[in-house]
């Protein structure tokens, strides 16, 4: 059950520490394998033989230096902040999800949710026609998010992790239309 108490708002300069919610660990349990064919998306999914779990390293982002093009959104709980959304201008007619998290003792309780469709709200009222976003292929839990929320798959990039700790995984582009519906209700 979502908690009441929860107010998602824009993060303005007085709130600029905010922006730092430290990454928290998530598990590794499957893949997101999409397909392209006859000018459509598709997926399946594949389950890890073990779990792991992984965590990003903190961003440490600087608000001045990102507010100029960048629109942060936060989910609080009673004045904490317990969620993020960063969104980035972007040149296509897309606004750029850059980043999402929750803190992990929130998580499953539909915050995610909220800062996506406050997030497409932000971008409809800047004149996009919706989101984009990426995830790693193998973090299956996000991806699954990504398609609960309504977003549909818009591309998949395998090259980018070459010659790095993560080579072999891909990402996978997600979109979001103004005109597609929440699917989270």
């Amino acid at each position: 059950m979502l908690n009441q108490r929860i107010i998602i708002k824009t993060i303005d300069k007085s709130h600029e520490a905010d922006i730092n919610i430290p990454n928290e660990p998530f598990a590794l349990f499957g893949r997101m394998i999409p397909t392209y064919a006859d000018g459509k998306w598709a997926y399946t999914t594949e389950k890890l033989d073990t779990v792991a779990e992984m965590c990003f390293p903190d961003e440490n982002y600087n608000y001045d230096e990102l507010a100029e093009n960048h629109i942060f959104v936060g989910a609080y709980d009673g004045g904490k902040c317990i969620g993020l959304a960063i969104l980035c201008h972007s040149w296509n007619k897309y606004m750029y999800l850059y980043d999402l998290k929750v803190n992990k003792e929130y998580r499953g309780q539909h915050i995610g949710e909220l800062l996506i469709e406050k997030s497409k709200e932000i971008a409809v009222e800047h004149g996009y026609n919706g989101l984009y976003t990426q995830g790693q292929d193998n973090n299956l839990a996000a991806c699954l998010f990504y398609i609960k929320c309504g977003f549909v798959i818009g591309g998949l990039n395998t090259n980018v992790y070459k010659g790095t700790k993560q080579e072999g995984n891909a990402d996978i582009y997600f979109y979001l239309d103004r005109g597609q519906k929440d699917q989270t209700t």
